[in-house]
């Protein structure tokens, strides 16, 4: 999710984020502790864990797949590799990642099954026998915890698996644990550390250790870039793929509402909520999302999706994409907050020039300050309803049935679940009404019209554009436990208000620290912006695997 909306004080107006996972197979588990619940700990940079060399760094989908068709790897392999990765650099040392907060005990026995499955019938398609990790608030019924973060819902095992759990486990995917994430998607309180859960404590940024991991899909994020996994899935609010993305060098996209099932996913806001792929090249996202996408009885919002959605994305990807591709420059609120942001963008404009794309500049966005305030109170109301929803349907498996009932959990377990920041946005969500009240109607009103007709929609009619760009985000700040994230700017809101797809790709470093490219565009756009996004990774290839250093290297900061 994002921050609260600022005071009529700050100028900027944005503050924009994301509120909104044999013998040796069996001791390598058992050295990984699936159970464990670290402790929020301190986010005082102590020393970087050593990266060291990894032989499947960086490898995409299909170079896993063909390596495990070749007989090279296994899927056993592979998740053992993972697993192993997993708990040298995120579980050990003085300064861990916590990017994983649980592990799939059954993951090995998983792979091995599919290994033998593979050579009985061959794969079942693209993502078989791939290692995925899934952010914490995707319920799985399993051996495993759904919990948010949260440690109110230890125990409360969901009676089914996510409906995109069951398309991941169909395809043939080995699901190795769950990610960390900011607590409950990052809707708990008004001046939060992104990437702190009361469960799994502060995760980190792989790029600099002392530095924000961002956005709620923050393990999933973290995790990716570190290579502990092939792929993995986040869920987004407004902001919380695409931020978590672009602040660990990462392709995230944000799929149109009702592309990607939310049934079985601890909700924020139905108007607003998809899950979506977080992945290290466009051409990796392209394939999960392809088994992502489905419709749902148990989600009726999907039925939109008939005629709209693709079993293969990867068809839509081509290196001259941007040839003669009309691109919108949304300058206004969305490009100004971080000069060297805005040097990297210039730079990745004229690239797309180069490419044969048409920029239009000052493309703005006319309704794009008006949002703020019904997006804040949309959240509001349907935070409480979905929440209380979702714990009626866990039945006995909780005693916590209401939005009160957490929050007097939260207090009663202030030294684990407050110990750095309050609860003051379910205090707020705490006091609305049902979904029927007017203020809540009319506020919702007004984010589909304010930001799809005389948004998003109005300024691509204006100039017959195929996409807008915009830097998603400003550079990952530092962690402060105690005074919660420094914001600047970012781009997510227009297409998470209107429900519309966006993607984030590599845009270069600043001080080694990522910053992310948007390509936003209209409803069911999908192929349109991967075949745009894959044209400007494959131009620019940006995308480095971190380095896990404690701190960023500031000696690389020149003026701009």
């Amino acid at each position: 999710m994002k921050k609260p909306i600022p005071s009529p004080g700050n100028s900027q107006g944005l503050s924009r984020r994301t509120f909104l996972g044999g013998a040796a197979a069996a001791s390598t588990l058992a050295a990984l502790d699936v159970h464990a619940q670290p402790s929020p700990g301190n986010a005082a940079p102590v020393s970087a864990p050593r990266a060291g060399s990894f032989e499947l760094e960086e490898a995409t989908v299909s170079e896993l797949q063909a390596a495990m068709q070749s007989g090279r790897f296994t899927a056993q392999g592979l998740a053992e590799r993972y697993l192993a990765r997993i708990q040298t650099l995120d579980r050990e040392g003085e300064l861990p990642l916590k990017s994983v907060i649980e592990l799939n005990p059954d993951a090995l026995a998983i792979a091995t099954a599919l290994d033998e499955e593979r050579k009985a019938k061959g794969p079942r398609g693209p993502l078989h026998g791939i290692p995925v990790l899934i952010k914490d608030n995707i319920g799985t019924a399993d051996k495993m915890q759904t919990t948010a973060g949260s440690l109110a819902l230890v125990g409360a095992v969901p009676s089914r698996d996510a409906f995109v759990v069951e398309r991941l486990r169909a395809a043939g995917a080995v699901i190795l644990g769950k990610t960390n994430l900011s607590e409950w998607a990052n809707f708990r309180s008004t001046h939060s550390s992104s990437g702190w859960s009361g469960r799994g404590g502060q995760c980190r940024n792989p790029y600099a250790l002392d530095r924000t991991p961002s956005g709620s899909s923050s393990g999933s994020g973290a995790a990716t870039a570190a290579n502990f996994c092939a792929v993995s899935v986040g869920t987004e609010t407004d902001g919380s793929i695409v931020s978590p993305s672009a602040a660990s060098s990462l392709v995230g996209l944000k799929p149109t509402l009702g592309l990607v099932s939310r049934s079985g996913i601890i909700p924020l806001s139905h108007s607003q909520d998809t899950a979506g792929p977080m992945t290290r090249s466009v051409a990796d996202a392209a394939a999960l999302l392809g088994v992502l996408a489905g419709i749902d009885a148990a989600d009726a919002v999907t039925a939109s999706s008939k005629g709209h959605a693709h079993a293969d994305y990867t068809r839509f990807l081509d290196p001259n994409g941007l040839k003669g591709a009309r691109i919108g420059v949304p300058r206004e609120r969305f490009f100004g907050y971080h000069p060297a942001t805005d040097a990297l963008v210039a730079q990745a404009l004229e690239l797309m020039k180069a490419q044969g794309a048409v920029i239009i500049d000052e493309a703005h966005i006319p309704t794009a300050s008006k949002t703020d305030e019904p997006e804040m109170e949309v959240l509001l109301y349907e935070f409480k309803a979905g929440i209380e929803a979702y714990l009626a349907g866990l039945g006995d498996k909780t005693r916590l049935k209401t939005l009160a009932d957490l929050i007097r959990f939260n207090e009663e377990h202030r030294d684990t679940e407050l110990p750095w920041f309050g609860q003051e946005l379910f205090l707020q969500a705490q006091e609305k009404g049902p979904l029927t009240d007017k203020k809540y109607l009319k506020a919702l009103a007004a984010c589909r019209k304010l930001s799809r007709a005389q948004g998003i929609d109005a300024v691509m009619a204006k100039h017959k554009l195929d996409a807008l760009v915009a830097p998603t985000q400003a550079p990952p700040g530092l962690i402060d436990l105690v005074n919660g994230d420094h914001w600047l700017g970012s781009s997510s809101s227009p297409a998470a208000v209107a429900g519309y797809p966006s993607i984030t790709v590599p845009a270069g470093y600043v001080a080694g620290l990522p910053v992310g490219l948007s390509f936003i565009g209209r409803a069911w756009s999908e192929p349109v912006l991967l075949r745009l996004a894959f044209a400007y990774e494959q131009a620019s290839k940006h995308r480095r695997a971190p380095t896990f250093a404690p701190t960023a290297d500031l000696r690389s900061v020149t003026k701009v």
